[in-house]
């Protein structure tokens, strides 16, 4: 940021234009339908306690359901578009309710939801959100209303934080460090808990401050939800990996005298994730394959682009097997409840993605882009007009671009589009081809009131690349993603406009630590540490070096790291002869040290690390690495 950083961020009022557009989607929509508010209201027990405010040892406060609650307590305001207003409504209902049988869930205490299961000798926790601070207040609450029962097992449903971080939360150190309490997954958990965040992670962790409007106040001008849930808990995030594996396609599995059914849903919403049904209760759990939004095919974090297809058979596999279910509950939302209600809702979701699968492609073989596609798709009125479907955190919009980019890449074969200046020599051109700043701005300006904000969104910032101190092009771009914010549907795309209009005010936020990265940063395999390394190796920098590393691992095989041609190569396995110097400690210690979380020089001289050869060898390689710059600027060059 180049600009003077002492100003604030404060959202303007919306125009004339926002409010109308607004204003017609309550013509647009059924908003006479209540269902899903009775559905959201059934089986309270009981609020979260203090005020669904949820502090960490220190007395930092890591939720507070407090702020959503009093929001949409009050009429919609104008800013609000009705749709994701009447989300953030019901995402804003929380506590510990009751869905069926022996079946406990909590809600609202992070942006999933935690799950009770009494069974013969105690209860087996499903999903224990993100942070253990927002899963023990569950547990406590639980607790407070159906006994102090022990917990006697845990169930990811599938591979995000928010679905496992939580865990120390129901278990303690003894439990996990004995095994005592078993841990169940679906296959390839711990690979994919990782993988996903590794060798991108600080950028993915960067956008989804955007995505999840991490810097952005709750209020009528700020923060609403991200439709998938209010926001996320920041507290203390783990990842202890499962002791047992559900391998099988479809298994049948008795926990504690209670009967599960599983299904693997691989390659779905999470690379790993499973489905189960406890046939007992004719209960579903949809874990988070069907809930209520469209879901992301491409998450705006960043990530690796959802198959739409392995998606829809699930749910078709799904709807096969436990069609008669009585009751689906999901790992974020509110349950549903009657068997045709159920069905209508899995098929509604089901179709959803398979519309957009086969429509995507539909258009593509007749030579329409990605954009023009975009465009072009809208939800027939049967499909939009489920609930279900609204896109609150993926949207027709860029899921339509998912599949298209699953399938065909982000090229749209155009050539003028092969190679195009990037964005601070685009936006240079577009300038002097306005006519100068002040006829580029002349003309935004004119957009602008003439309610053409995408127009003015692009304009401006091509001049916001070209010139980042230009004060006047800062401020009428926040203003136009304010306006943008304002009428989003999808609370993501909300969060989005919202964080590029505060910074271009106030510029990016200081550097903060992620819970999560730290968490995932842990468990990284040696494999994958030495991954992360080569990602990180300065490819200018390191021309001409060549230098050969061994690692003579006392827990592990041998490796060879090798720098060659500007690359970093790990060889499992092999101690080359020829390596300069070789170390010998274990793999836990030397990711540590990588880390920043030991002292190689301390440990060599303890004798925790043994090294022979020139040490400097190794710290050549070592000031070859970038260290990532994780608050690197997005709206500006």
């Amino acid at each position: 940021m180049t600009t003077d950083q002492s100003e604030k961020w404060i959202p303007g009022p919306p125009t004339a234009a926002t409010i109308a557009k607004n204003a017609s989607v309550l013509d647009a929509l059924n908003f006479s339908d209540r269902q899903d508010f009775a559905d959201a209201a059934r089986g309270l027990l009981a609020p979260l306690p203090n005020d669904g405010v949820i502090e960490n040892a220190n007395g930092r406060v890591i939720w507070d359901q407090q702020r959503f609650v009093d929001l949409v307590s009050g009429p919609r305001p104008d800013e609000a578009n009705p749709s994701l207003w009447r989300q953030t409504e019901l995402l804003a209902i929380g506590g510990l309710f009751h869905v069926e049988g022996p079946i406990y869930q909590v809600r609202t205490a992070d942006i999933s939801n935690i799950d009770f299961i009494e069974s013969d000798n105690g209860i087996i926790v499903v999903d224990p959100l993100i942070s253990a601070e927002a899963a023990r207040t569950a547990l406590e609450l639980y607790r407070a209303h159906r006994g102090d029962r022990p917990v006697v097992a845990v169930i990811y449903t599938h591979s995000h934080p928010d679905h496992f971080g939580g865990v120390m939360g129901v278990l303690t150190d003894d439990e996990v460090a004995n095994k005592s309490v078993p841990i169940y997954a679906p296959v390839g958990f711990m690979a994919a808990a990782v993988a996903e965040s590794v060798l991108a992670g600080i950028a993915m962790g960067r956008r989804a401050q955007y995505m999840y409007g991490n810097t952005i106040p709750v209020g009528p001008r700020g923060l609403l939800s991200n439709g998938l849930g209010l926001t996320t808990s920041t507290g203390q995030v783990n990842l202890i990996p499962p002791t047992v594996e559900i391998t099988e396609p479809v298994e049948d599995v008795v926990i504690d005298g209670v009967q599960f059914t599983f299904l693997l849903a691989p390659e779905t919403e999470a690379p790993a994730e499973l489905l189960f049904y406890l046939p007992e209760w004719k209960a579903l759990c949809s874990a988070e394959d069907a809930c209520h939004v469209l879901h992301n095919l491409y998450t705006l974090r960043g990530a690796k682009t959802r198959d739409a297809k392995a998606w829809v058979h699930y749910l078709n596999v799904t709807l096969d097997l436990f069609g008669g279910a009585e009751v689906c509950f999901a790992q974020h939302h509110w349950p549903t409840w009657g068997n045709a209600a159920v069905r209508s809702f899995l098929e509604a979701q089901r179709d959803a993605y398979k519309f957009l699968h086969d429509q995507t492609l539909r258009l593509a073989n007749s030579g329409a882009t990605m954009n023009e596609i975009a465009e072009e798709l809208e939800w027939p009125e049967d499909l939009g007009a489920h609930w279900c479907n609204r896109g609150y955190y993926g949207s027709v919009s860029h899921n339509s671009k998912a599949v298209y980019n699953f399938y065909l890449g982000y090229f749209d074969a155009n050539p003028a589009h092969l190679n195009p200046h990037p964005p601070v020599e685009q936006g240079k051109r577009y300038v002097a081809l306005a006519g100068g700043p002040e006829a580029l701005l002349a003309q935004a300006a004119a957009a602008y009131d003439a309610g053409d904000l995408r127009w003015v969104a692009e304009l401006v910032s091509h001049l916001v690349f070209a010139e980042p101190t230009n004060r006047q092009a800062r401020d009428l771009l926040a203003k136009t993603f304010e306006q943008l914010a304002y009428v989003s549907e999808n609370g993501v795309w909300r969060n989005f406009y919202l964080s590029g209009a505060r910074e271009l005010i106030e510029g990016p936020p200081e550097p903060s630590t992620n819970a999560t990265g730290q968490a995932m940063a842990g468990s990284l395999s040696i494999d994958q540490l030495f991954d992360v390394l080569a990602v990180r190796l300065n490819g200018t920098r390191a021309a001409g070096v060549r230098r050969l590393v061994g690692f003579n691992f006392t827990n592990d095989d041998p490796f060879t790291l090798e720098v060659i041609h500007s690359v970093l190569h790990a060889y499992r396995g092999r101690l080359d002869p020829r390596a300069t110097v070789t170390l010998t400690c274990s793999t836990d210690l030397l990711g540590r040290a990588l880390r920043g979380a030991a002292n190689l020089l301390e440990e060599i001289e303890a004798g925790t690390v043994v090294v022979e050869g020139e040490l400097g060898h190794l710290f050549e390689i070592l000031l070859l690495l970038d260290t990532p710059t994780p608050t690197f600027a997005i709206v500006e060059p």
